[in-house]
């Protein structure tokens, strides 16, 4: 980007200014996050992986399971032809697709419709996630590497530090990165030009982005839970990847117990598996598919032990409620945002939960699924299990 010549030093003046090819790597002395980015932040990072342990086997398979093109994904009809659209229509103009945000429970495809759109765009894709974005320097330093049209996916978006996320709002309307060249009395603003590129985000929890980020996308969709048909047809899918042989009934039977989720149908299916394999012929039917499941305690609703722990502790200890959501996960030893990212979605969407301005609520549904009595006093139980 070409700077205003009026600013610019004399010929015989001392440059203070690193060269690109000598800007050290972020310092760890000052940790605070920061909206100011000083040129000094930006490290060259284009070859780095930047987040990520090694793949481990498991993930490999997941990764082989997903589908890289928008016609294989399975579900979210009108997501898919939303997506259909506004990919073509970018790809005529020869433009960056508009930023997108997804939201839902997890687990249903929101990173995964990341790289569908990177791969139909013919686009590099670049994964990162709030948590990771400990200073505003690494946000730059991303955003500075991106070539032109690169897909940058940011998972868990709504936890990027508020300092930081200022810096995406000129990236994203104006592809524009403001910095700071020098430090003290001295330093002055630039304005870095950035190649066009799409930002990807993907959140669980849509209510905490605030409004600044959010009217920053173009393209905003809920992800919504699978129905068991759509389910079947993945599970089907899948298993012919992994080579196993299923029955018509037995997907059916693992769709129905995969609490509306592609990945955990998926876990389930490996699960199921490796039962077939082991105490059956190999063969997933719907009576081995059952056995399988019950081994790992998951109902004929796809509910497991701590769903109908949550469920017995409202009944049980509290008197059906209501029940404060801090009280309820202490209760169970759960962390709040597990029980309202991961468990509570479900058991709202099955209606045997309700949530009320005085807390959580079992309804008379949970009760019988339960098999429990809803006129029952409170009790209390130990912690720990009785080894009768």
């Amino acid at each position: 980007m070409d700077e205003n010549p009026s600013d610019s030093p004399p010929d015989d003046a001392p440059d203070d200014t690193p060269a690109p090819d000598e800007i050290p790597s972020p310092s760890d002395e000052n940790p605070d996050p920061s909206s100011e980015i000083e040129l000094h932040d930006l490290p060259d990072n284009s070859g780095l992986r930047l987040i990520g342990a090694a793949e481990g086997e498991e993930d490999r398979v997941d990764r082989s399971l997903r589908p890289s093109r928008l016609d294989e994904f399975v579900g979210q009809a009108a997501v898919k032809e939303a997506l259909d659209i506004a990919i073509s229509a970018a790809q005529e103009r020869r433009e960056p697709l508009d930023h997108a945000l997804f939201y839902g429970p997890p687990g249903l495809g929101k990173t995964t419709l990341a790289r569908i759109i990177s791969a139909e765009m013919g686009v590099s894709l670049r994964t990162t996630s709030g948590p990771a974005l400990a200073r505003a320097g690494d946000l730059a330093a991303i955003l500075n590497s991106l070539q032109e049209h690169d897909v940058l996916f940011i998972d868990e978006v709504h936890r990027i530090p508020r300092g930081i996320e200022e810096v995406l709002y000129p990236a994203m309307e104006d592809f524009a990165l403001d910095i700071m060249m020098g430090k003290g009395p001295g330093a002055r603003p630039l304005r870095l030009t950035l190649k066009p590129f799409t930002l990807i985000a993907a959140t669980t929890r849509y209510a905490l982005l605030s409004s600044p980020l959010r009217d920053r996308f173009g393209v905003v969709h809920r992800l919504d839970f699978y129905s068991a048909s759509e389910l079947k047809g993945l599970v089907l899918r899948n298993a012919a990847k992994l080579n196993v042989q299923i029955t018509d009934d037995g997907a059916d039977t693992l769709a129905r117990r995969s609490r509306g989720t592609p990945r955990i149908a998926n876990r389930l299916l490996r699960r199921v598996r490796d039962y077939a394999q082991v105490r059956a012929d190999g063969v997933i039917t719907s009576p081995v598919c059952g056995d399988a499941l019950r081994q790992l305690q998951i109902d004929e609703l796809g509910l497991d032990e701590r769903d109908r722990e949550l469920l017995r502790a409202i009944a049980e200890r509290f008197g059906g409620g209501p029940v404060g959501l801090d009280t309820l996960s202490a209760s169970i030893a759960e962390e709040t945002d597990t029980v309202m990212d991961v468990y509570e979605p479900f058991l709202l969407q099955l209606g045997f939960l309700e949530r009320t301005p005085r807390g959580r609520i079992a309804t008379a549904a949970a009760y019988a699924h339960l098999g429990l009595d809803r006129d029952a006093p409170a009790t209390t139980r130990s912690l720990f299990r009785s080894d009768d």
